[in-house]
């Protein structure tokens, strides 16, 4: 009897080992056959046209990541819709790390418009912000000012007699021209472009008064004294023109715009991919050469978490929804 027991539990330590060796067996082949991330070409989504600021941006950071993770990740322009376009092909995408999307400060401004067919927030996991552009404040100098209150000081002295240019209705100079409205109580009349060099050439012409644009662009006019900038939109002042204040530091406290880009995986990415992903981004943005190469185009390096580009994102969209109903602004 004593025998049989014995017989009985060896057998059902056998059973159990055997079971367990074959799961530790299967379980490796898992691993073995799950290929590491990246295993394919990823595609890096800029749905902002090629030579655009997002897309330099885009393609000074991907050589990069293709070095980190050993795959290509590739850059694809997918343009139109004020940049819709491109985040709707991102969010349709499959959820799997190998569609990534740049966004930019006017996917946060579409949603207070025309619904886009997504929902940056519901529709996106965020990886991390990597780069933010400031504004200029820029005059024609036929108008008697050289600081942020002169300007405000004239405007209001001359309601609905000045005009400011914007490259569309709906973007982000637009926008951003509309808060500084907002916060400085003044009345001023909108005149959308559709391109930026007819924008310069109007504003240096005198057609308009006033626009906001990136520094580096209106920089040379500005030397040649053709146009004047008074302040920049961030809340830091711009290594291009580091002379110039912040127009928060000029009298309109808490005021902050800026063109801002960060990437997006389409919701439902492992947390382990978005945060390898995020790590590398974070390695590349504090190299050298990428801050030099930021720098030579008046942009600034940044680093986040997922979290606070997650946090900064909700921000971003409350503060364009505030500004586009209290303006009654209209998308082109």
């Amino acid at each position: 009897m004593m025998r049989t027991v014995q017989n009985i539990i060896f057998a059902i330590g056998t059973a159990v080992n055997l079971s367990l060796s074959l799961f530790i067996i299967g379980a490796a082949n898992v691993n073995a056959q799950a290929p590491a991330y990246p295993a394919k070409p990823v595609r890096v989504i800029v749905s902002l046209a090629a030579g655009s600021s997002a897309d330099i941006v885009t393609r000074v950071v991907t050589p990069k990541l293709s070095d980190a993770f050993g795959q290509q990740f590739i850059v694809d322009n997918r343009v139109g819709a004020s940049g819709n376009i491109g985040a709707e092909a991102a969010a349709r995408s499959a959820p799997d790390g190998y569609t990534l999307l740049i966004a930019y400060a006017g996917n946060a401004i579409s949603q207070s418009f025309a619904k886009p067919n997504y929902n940056l927030e519901k529709d996106f996991d965020p990886v991390g912000q990597i780069a933010s552009l400031p504004l200029a404040l820029v005059i024609h100098p036929s108008l008697p000012v050289k600081s942020v209150k002169e300007l405000i000081t004239v405007t209001k002295a001359r309601p609905r007699q000045l005009y400011y240019a914007s490259p569309g209705n709906g973007s982000l100079p637009h926008l951003a021209a509309e808060l500084f409205k907002m916060q400085s109580a003044i009345d001023i009349i909108h005149v959308p472009y559709k391109s930026n060099p007819q924008l310069i050439t109007d504003l240096i012409g005198g057609q308009t008064a006033m626009t906001f644009a990136a520094p580096l662009s209106v920089l040379p006019h500005a030397t040649l004294g053709r146009l004047r900038m008074l302040a920049v939109s961030s809340t830091r002042r711009s290594a291009v023109a580091p002379e110039l204040p912040t127009i928060a530091e000029s009298g309109l406290g808490g005021f902050n715009v800026s063109q801002w880009y960060g990437v997006l995986a389409p919701a439902g990415v492992s947390r382990e991919i978005i945060a390898r992903i995020n790590k590398e981004l974070a390695n590349i943005i504090r190299m050298p050469d990428i801050r030099e190469k930021f720098a030579s185009g008046g942009v600034d390096p940044v680093v986040t978490t997922p979290g606070e580009f997650a946090a900064y994102i909700k921000t971003e969209i409350a503060k364009w929804a505030k500004a586009v109903k209290a303006s009654g602004a209209q998308a082109d």
